[in-house]
């Protein structure tokens, strides 16, 4: 019996891992949303972020996890932003450290500024539990959009992050 089971718990991870690897989230497209959120971190991440902005498909975009030496006006010239799109649109947060965190901070953000629909941008293999932690912190009825950014994860990455998010399921069925 305990054999069954661990070999029916084995296969049900290798299932989830492979669905994990394969069926990485895209970027999402033209879409219109009220606002954008971008996650610090892998690369590519923050250039998207700046070219939904450009493109007008968002009014306004949150950096969430910024670290806390940058300056403005460095992060404007390491992504060529320009002063005008800086100064009215875009929101440098310096209080995230993690995912957690970038939701907690993501959530008050989007309370502030009434959007109802929200782009989220990072990393194609962060997507799924970024979206898990957002969802928990942003108010009710906002529709969130996933935006992922499609990179090359190793197989690491990629091991490392779904049980980063089993875990943070587990303690999403369990209450805490």
């Amino acid at each position: 019996m305990f054999r069954r089971t661990a070999a029916f718990v084995l296969l049900i991870w290798l299932f989830g891992f492979v669905w994990f690897a394969v069926a990485l989230p895209g970027p999402l497209g033209p879409r219109q949303t009220d606002a954008a959120i971008v996650l610090t971190g892998s690369g590519g991440r923050i250039e998207q972020a700046i070219a939904v902005l450009k493109r007008g498909q968002a009014p306004r975009l949150l950096v969430s996890g910024v670290g806390r030496e940058v300056k403005p006006r460095e992060f404007r010239v390491e992504y060529k932003v320009p002063p005008r799109l800086m100064a009215c649109c875009i929101t440098l947060g310096y209080e995230a450290f993690d995912t957690r965190s970038n939701a907690i901070e993501a959530g008050d953000w989007v309370a502030a500024h009434h959007a109802r629909t929200v782009r989220l941008i990072t990393a194609d293999w962060h997507m799924r539990r970024a979206e898990l932690e957002l969802r928990r912190e942003l108010p009710k009825g906002v529709t969130l959009y996933r935006d992922a950014v499609p990179s090359r994860p190793s197989l690491g990455t990629l091991f490392l992050e779904y049980h980063k998010l089993l875990a943070r399921e587990l303690t999403t069925l369990w209450g805490a």
